[in-house]
């Protein structure tokens, strides 16, 4: 028998900061709960511009269910002094679908790289602590077309397996939209597949 899909993962809930102070430097952790990369440059840059007499803004990030999606950013620190740090209290965690981004204003004393992977990873840790995390549910959302004579039977898949709507559109013909967790795609695919008059797609 196939083990169940897991399709479940953690993620925060809203925007959160964290502060860390070290001989006059500041480092300010932004962390965001994101879904896509465009979002996360979106916020990068906005953040680039209201932190904008800022010396860094560092950052990382992971997304999707399984997480496999990353990166991490020096942004002119020494390599592996910042990002890393940042990433590995995101990944320390089990995060995914988060950023952080931290600011810091240099305060005249250098840190050492030492002290920099201190400073990034306990302000980024001072952020998460913050943030409410939460559980997030793989899936993806379908369109269902079919014709009124299968709206019983449709209706009934939906029902069994407690799917999300949106967008329900009755006119000529029926049209649905529903989101279909991973653990349930096969099932689902196959459930719709036997109905008449039904057919199904993703955007």
């Amino acid at each position: 028998m196939d083990s169940p899909v897991k399709d479940a993962y953690s993620s925060i809930s809203a925007p959160a900061e964290g502060l860390f102070k070290d001989n006059g430097s500041r480092f300010i952790a932004l962390a965001w709960p994101v879904e896509t990369q465009q979002q996360i440059k979106e916020i990068v840059d906005s953040l680039k511009k209201e932190y904008h007499d800022a010396r860094h803004h560092c950052y990382a990030w992971r997304l999707g269910w399984q997480g496999q999606e990353f990166r991490a950013n020096d942004d002119g620190e020494p390599s592996g002094s910042a990002g890393r740090p940042i990433l590995g209290q995101i990944d320390s965690r089990g995060l995914s679908d988060v950023l952080v981004v931290v600011v810091r204003y240099f305060g005249g004393i250098k840190l050492g790289i030492p002290g920099l992977i201190r400073a990034y990873k306990t302000a980024t840790a001072d952020a998460l602590d913050q943030a409410t995390v939460v559980e997030k549910v793989a899936g993806t959302w379908y369109t269902l077309d079919f014709g009124y004579l299968s709206m019983n039977p449709v209706m009934k898949v939906v029902k069994d397996l407690d799917l999300p709507q949106q967008g329900q559109d009755f006119g000529e013909r029926c049209r649905l939209q529903v989101r279909v967790r991973l653990s349930l795609d096969a099932d689902f695919r196959d459930r719709i597949a036997h109905i008449d008059d039904c057919t199904f797609y993703n955007e």
